[in-house]
């Protein structure tokens, strides 16, 4: 996450993806509006530019509802994303963890070794919040199994977007 220029008295929050898996040579970057959430809030989203004004998405959203990996979104002139036109059927479960829970180290280790174990693409923003691809016909039954425990425990937060 980074600070951006500040416009009038508003300054911009940019929440960037440090290691999309669909990075590749021709990525372009957008912005989708967070504002409605945080004031000035934004993220950045990794891209194929399709034609002038569609794009697909080659990351994990951390924070844009319904936008998932592949699918196929617009953009206005500012670059700002304004409608997703196509849907992949990709969906994304996306966890936060409980910055000051006591077990949020051991859960990330836990968590990663769950995704990685089961080949399951995924990106993971400042070691707290972690978005996984379900790809068309993935079942996320055993991962949703190690998250609910810890979530009745208030460690950490979860849900699956399409």
């Amino acid at each position: 996450m980074r600070s951006g220029p500040s416009f009038g008295r508003r300054s911009i929050t940019i929440i960037t993806h440090e290691d999309p898996i669909g990075r590749g040579p021709s990525n372009c970057m957008i912005h989708a509006d967070l504002s409605d959430r945080e004031d000035g809030w934004r993220e950045q989203l990794w891209t194929r530019q399709l034609t002038g004004d569609r794009f697909e998405v080659a990351c994990l959203p951390f924070f844009t509802y319904g936008v998932c990996y592949r699918d196929v979104v617009t953009i206005d002139g500012n670059h700002l994303m304004s409608a997703v036109v196509q849907k992949s059927g990709h969906r994304t479960l996306r966890v936060a963890l409980v910055a000051g829970h006591r077990d949020r180290d051991q859960l990330h280790e836990l968590l990663h070794g769950k995704v990685a174990r089961a080949e399951l693409p995924h990106e993971w923003l400042q070691g707290m919040y972690l978005a996984v691809d379900l790809a068309p016909g993935t079942n996320p039954a055993a991962l949703v199994e190690a998250l609910e425990s810890p979530a009745q425990a208030g460690a950490l937060h979860w849900e699956i977007d399409s």
